[in-house]
This record gives structure tokens, sequence and C-alpha cells, in this order.
């Protein structure tokens, strides 16, 4: 559909009037529009953003549809679904948009009031979507990466585990670390159940400075995670992620995220993923995570400010950094670290180094 005229949304048809006021050109009452969102000519828009538009009166519902309310990058028109509510036109597209891409949104004058009067030419207005993912960094662990399992106050573990990589404890004391038979060693123990060594921080010299130096490099980790700016995607799902595939990028969840069902992680071999995550993360049982097209665990970050905690016999790919604790439940599998502020509680669980 040609546009009639194509107006920024700061002047949308006569806006400089008050939110509500219609234009009266002798014969006929218009609606008008009051705001947009995002605005015109935003940038870093979130891929997976919902366009809306909010009109000065009720609109005739039959009139918002796929028709008058359109997405287009360039000629193409971008495939989605249109719904109505109150004032407001939404249009959500099916696909997560591409980065660093314009795109415009146009209502036309299809759209009618419900006295039967339309808009008197078609409003139109752009915005940016967030810069591409390749320049996501991958998150700093220092020296956290050492090992496969960090938590400060315990890690209890119903036998029988395995864990290949190294498990560290601090400043709790090796009582801390229960359900392993510890054999004791100069500076570390070992247990028939991890293939590494355990550290906690009343060891001797130079253990105790070391895991010092790492916790305090998981809490840098975490810190950076939690405040990388510009997602690429907001509230995906509402946070219930299960059955989707993940393209690399930013997240950003202001509320807890749930596994349901299986999830996919695609992309490549040097993409990077980063899940901010401002409640839990709650996967369920028998659920798994699958990676794709070269896809490496230890590129995918998953920050939580709550408490996460992996389903009966689930499998999970990816570093957690948990400001509270993880919890692995019975059978549950990871490929990745675990490296939490609190606790690390594990129950005949299977963790293999990313």
């Amino acid at each position: 559909m040609k546009l009639k005229k194509l107006l920024p949304i700061t002047a949308m048809l006569l806006v400089a009037l008050m939110p509500g006021c219609k234009k009266d050109d002798g014969l006929s009452i218009y609606p008008t529009g009051t705001s947009s969102d995002p605005l015109n000519r935003a940038t870093g828009v979130s891929r997976n953003k919902a366009i809306a538009f909010t009109f000065s009166e009720e609109m005739d519902p039959l009139t918002i549809n796929a028709m008058t309310v359109t997405l287009t990058q360039g000629a193409t028109t971008v495939a989605g679904n249109v719904a109505y509510s109150g004032k407001t036109a939404t249009f959500t597209p099916s696909s997560m948009l591409s980065a660093s891409t314009a795109y415009t949104a146009t209502i036309t004058t299809g759209a009618k009031n419900l006295a039967g009067s339309a808009l008197p030419e078609n409003v139109a207005w752009s915005f940016t979507t967030v810069n591409a993912t390749s320049n996501l960094a991958v998150v700093d662990l220092g020296a956290s990466r050492n090992y496969m399992i960090l938590a400060k106050t315990a890690i209890n573990n119903v036998a029988t585990s395995s864990i290949t990589g190294d498990l560290g404890l601090s400043p709790a004391a090796t009582s801390y670390a229960t359900g392993f038979a510890l054999t004791n060693s100069t500076g570390y123990a070992t247990a028939a159940q991890v293939t590494g060594r355990i550290y906690a921080a009343d060891m001797v010299a130079p253990t105790p400075i070391n895991l010092t130096t790492a916790v305090n490099n998981m809490i840098t980790a975490y810190n950076d995670a939690a405040g990388r700016p510009s997602p690429d995607f907001k509230e995906l799902a509402t946070g219930n992620i299960g059955g989707k595939t993940l393209a690399p990028g930013l997240y950003n969840w202001t509320n807890s995220v749930t596994i349901p069902s299986d999830v996919t992680i695609s992309g490549g071999a040097n993409d990077v993923w980063i899940f901010q995550i401002a409640g839990n993360l709650t996967m369920s049982t028998a659920i798994k995570i699958t990676l794709t097209g070269g896809a490496q665990a230890k590129n995918i970050f998953w920050q939580v400010a709550g408490q996460a905690s992996l389903g009966t016999t689930s499998h999970f790919e990816g570093i957690i950094l948990s400001k509270t604790g993880v919890t692995f439940l019975a059978g549950a599998s990871m490929n990745g670290r675990a490296l939490a502020q609190t606790s690390v509680i594990l129950d005949k669980n299977i963790i293999t180094k990313p």
C-alpha cells in the first residue's frame, strides 16, 4: 500500500492538539493519535519489541487489522499479529527483528473510530533495533573459571554425583562440603565423585587466597553480566522460554524465567548469550537445553538474581552466575559451571566442563 503521506510521530495528525482532541473540517470528526511505542526515530529498540500505537478515542476493532497496522523493513512487509485493546493497537512480529536495522510502522486511513470516521492520512514512524550481537563480549570469569562449582556458604551433595573439574568453597570451611567422603591432602581434598580437587577456605596456603580471588572474580563477573546495557530481547515470552530457539544476544527479564519444555540455543562457535534474570530460574523435570550450529556452553551466561533450580533428570547448558544459590534436583546434568554467592546443592548429578 502506497503511503498517502509520511508523518513523523511528533506531528502526527495534529498531535500538537491535546490528547483526545479531534480534527473538525466542517464535515466530520477525525480520530487522531496520542503516542507510539517505540517513539519516532528511537534507537536501540529490542528485537522482540511489540509495536504499539494509542489513539485519541476508541476505534472500531474490525478496522484494526493486518491491512491497517503494518511493519515494514524497506520494501519488505514483516509478518506479525495485530491486536486491539482499549485505545491501543499492537503489532507483535512473528519472529525476532534483525539487529541494527531500521523499520517503519504504519497506521493507514482504513482505521476508523466507532462513528465510522477514518484517520485523514496514513501515519508512519520509524525506529532502529539494537546493534549487531557480534559485538557482545564474553563475561570474564577471572579465576572463578578454575572451578566447575564455586560457592561461598556450602556445597552439599547426595551421593553419587559425577563432577569433572575442581570445586571451591570460601569463606566456608571444609566441613561445609558434605556428601563427598573427602580424602584430605595438603591444600586440597579429593573424592571418588570428583575428577579433580576440592578446595576450601580453611586449607593451607595458598588455597585461602586463591579462593578469595576466585570468589571476588565471580562477583565481578556477576555484576558485569547484570550490568550489560541495551538488551537485544526484553521480557521474551514474559519469562516462559519453553520451546524457544534462542539466537545470540543479550536477554533481559525483570521477573523470573521458567523452562517448562525443551529449549534450543542456536548460533556459531564464537557467538555469545547473556541472560539477565531479576528473579528465579526454574527448569522443569526431564527438560533439555540443546546447542546447535556450533554454539558453545562456555559462551552462555545465565545471570540469576534469585535461585536457580534444575529439575529432576533435566540437562542444562551454560554458566550459571547466581546471586543466591543453585540447586540440582535428582539426576540433573549440566555442561557448564555453577558459580553461586551462597550454596550449591547436588543430588546424583553429572556435571562436565564446558
